[in-house]
């Protein structure tokens, strides 16, 4: 509690700093309004840097027949340079919009370096080019906003996408493409929250988009600025809410295109020396104590926001940012010690606490998702209380575990507490992002759940016409029951990465020198699930109903469950969550006959989801038309209890129908 104090204190003294010298949050945040380079209503050119180990700065571009030093900036106090460039007597556009621009910096060593603006909108690689080009983007007819933002969702079920491997063709796909041909699958498969990754702009398309060269960007690979708002406006009016995954935990090492060595230091927005660079990532590390550092990170938060109406954030890299040793090397045991200490990195943890006040005082409804590995106590806590302010953590545990699992154990070997223990194992009020697999299990070296399950069986046996094998059959059964259980029991959110609701073969590569720049492992196959001669169609069937089902009765939204049972040898696991009863029986042989389930109410229960149903490949072994009665009959610490037929391999929910709705 006192060093909550002490967190509050800090984040609190900086707030009022930034009151006193700025003026206040709201105006410290609007650097890109200012920095960079901006027409004027005058059709003068207004610039602005902050380069504090320059010797000198310039722009340069076609607009002046690329003479470096023609147009010199006026050096102002703490680092900053400006630069008015007045209207042409005719008043035509000093810099056209597309025309390339650079910043040139003299060094306090007498380089002379040409240099990308941290702030720049828009930049492209052309032809063979290994370098970014700085575009001016000043469109004469910009993208406008047709919808209103979507209202917070009760219950979070995210569809985590990637622009460019969102199409079955072997290259980069488009923001158009997604609009037109993956927003109407998001739609219809349930999911009302689409977090979307590699879109601020990385020089490195194998990255992931994790590896920033132009935070201020839009990645270009995929198309404009405008088409990429045209696509955070479709999904709102589809009632989709949009998350970026926002990089701020470090930076690409590029220089001509990126942001390191900027002013010709190691400086800079990073710290120098050892502290400002991941070793194992190869990139730099903010320098969040610095001021300039603070409004450059706080601005692009809030660019995000304003100019594409993106709806928050999933903060990639949290652990990274928390502590001194970047979580490398760290088995977190849960210890306190361990998060509360000189190991932890304070700056960069006011930071986030500024960075979420920020985001929902300006947009209440706003979402922020901590990706962190090592359980930060309080890191989802009201910022009032000391905590980071973040809405929700991602439950980094849960995929592991099936990983684990599906790796090192036969099925009869599972253990059923374990897999209870871990999909309930979070702090009271700490709101969880659950997940089976995201972009991270599908990663080359690893597979998704489907091909550990099925693996070389994927190439031969999902047709329809081929027989249902003992390999396809349980990972058909398996991967329904695996996500309807971490969906069910792991969080107060839901997420999938594209494509493997239905179970997407193989696993993701981008094209690199290892692999001959080959773009077959960069897409995404949904021709597969949309062919009815496939078996994939069955996963998808279930992954839309099982989101539709938790649309209709919110158990994401409600009190975590209560487990009634967690049987190892009969491979039974119940609990009630939302007024729903559900089953799973994880046995690869065993069926029961008349099983007692302890439930909170009498009444009558129906079937209301069943993987074993024909349109989900199932085995039909249940009668969805049956009735069944809850009695006071007191089982498994439950006041009733039902009997109920659950076959080997099936998850069920039923729900009381005698409750209204």
């Amino acid at each position: 509690k006192n060093l909550a104090k002490v967190r509050y204190k800090q984040f609190s003294q900086i707030l009022n700093n930034i009151g006193e010298n700025e003026g206040g949050i709201d105006k410290f945040s609007r650097g890109y309004e200012s920095f960079g380079v901006h027409r004027c209503a005058d059709g003068g050119l207004y610039c602005k840097e902050w380069a504090p180990g320059a010797e000198g700065v310039f722009l340069t571009g076609d607009f002046n027949g690329w003479n470096p030093f023609s147009y010199p900036y006026k050096k102002l106090d703490y680092g900053k340079w400006e630069l008015y460039i007045p209207p042409k007597q005719n008043k035509s556009v000093l810099v056209p919009h597309g025309s390339k621009l650079k910043v040139v910096i003299t060094s306090k060593s007498g380089e002379i370096l040409y240099r990308i603006s941290p702030w720049a909108k828009y930049v492209v690689r052309e032809g063979a080019n290994v370098n970014y080009d700085w575009l001016h983007w000043d469109p004469e007819h910009s993208y406008e906003f047709k919808h209103s933002r979507p209202k917070k969702p009760r219950s979070l079920r995210i569809y985590e996408s990637h622009v460019g491997i969102s199409s079955h063709e072997g290259k980069v796909a488009s923001y158009k493409h997604f609009t037109c041909n993956v927003l109407p699958r998001i739609k219809d498969l349930g999911y009302n929250c689409i977090q979307l990754m590699a879109i601020m702009e990385h020089a490195y398309y194998a990255s992931f988009g994790y590896q920033i060269t132009s935070f201020f960007a839009a990645s270009s690979r995929y198309g404009t600025p405008e088409e990429l708002k045209e696509l955070v406006d479709t999904a709102h009016s589809m009632g989709i809410i949009v998350l970026l995954d926002v990089v701020h935990s470090h930076a690409s090492k590029n220089s001509a295109d990126g942001l390191n060595m900027f002013d010709g230091t190691d400086s800079c927005y990073f710290h120098s020396g050892p502290r400002g660079t991941h070793d194992l990532w190869d990139s730099r590390l903010f320098a969040y104590s610095s001021w300039e550092v603070l409004r450059f990170l706080l601005s692009n938060i809030r660019w995000w926001l304003e100019e594409y109406r993106f709806d928050g954030f999933r903060f990639d890299g949290v652990t990274s940012m928390l502590y001194h040793h970047h979580g490398m090397g760290q088995g977190f045991s849960g210890d306190y010690s361990e998060y509360f200490g000189l190991q932890v990195d304070e700056d960069a943890l006011t930071y986030l606490m500024l960075a979420n006040h920020l985001v929902h005082t300006l947009y209440p409804d706003s979402i922020t998702i901590a990706e962190d590995v090592s359980g930060m106590p309080a890191l989802c806590s009201p910022i009032s209380q000391g905590g980071g302010g973040f809405d929700y953590r991602l439950a980094m545990a849960i995929p592991d575990k099936w990983i684990q699992l599906l790796k090192e154990f036969k099925d009869e070997d599972w253990n059923m507490g374990d897999i209870v223990y871990t999909l309930t194992n979070r702090r009271y009020l700490e709101k969880c992002i659950a997940y089976a697999e995201s972009h991270d299990q599908a990663l080359v070296g690893d597979k998704t759940v489907a091909f550990w399950l099925m693996d070389a069986e994927m190439y031969t046996n999902m047709s329809v016409l081929s027989p249902f094998t003992p390999v396809i059959d349980r990972g058909i059964q398996l991967h329904k029951m695996i996500r309807l259980i971490t969906h069910g029991l792991g969080g107060e959110g839901y997420l999938n990465f594209m494509g493997n609701e239905f179970g997407h073969p193989e696993w993701l590569d981008f094209p690199r020198k290892g692999n001959n720049e080959s773009y077959h492992y960069a897409r995404r196959q949904f021709h597969l699930t949309d062919d009815d001669l496939l078996r994939y169609k069955f996963l998808n069937n279930f992954d839309r109903d099982m989101n539709r089902l938790e649309e209709r009765c919110g158990w994401l939204s409600a009190p975590q469950a209560y487990v009634s049972e967690k049987h190892e040898g009969n491979k039974i696991i119940a609990f009630e969550r939302a007024g729903l009863l559900f089953i799973f029986n994880f046995h690869p042989s065993k069926s029961y006959t008349d099983y007692r389930v302890g439930t909170a109410l009498p009444g009558k229960f129906k079937i209301v989801l069943d993987s074993d149903a024909a349109e989900y490949g199932g085995h039909q072994r249940l009668d969805h038309s049956t009735d069944f009665f809850s009695e006071a009959f007191e089982h498994n610490g439950r006041p009733c209890s039902l009997l109920v037929y659950i076959p080997s391999r099936v998850a069920l929910i039923l729900q009381n129908v005698d409750l209204p709705n």
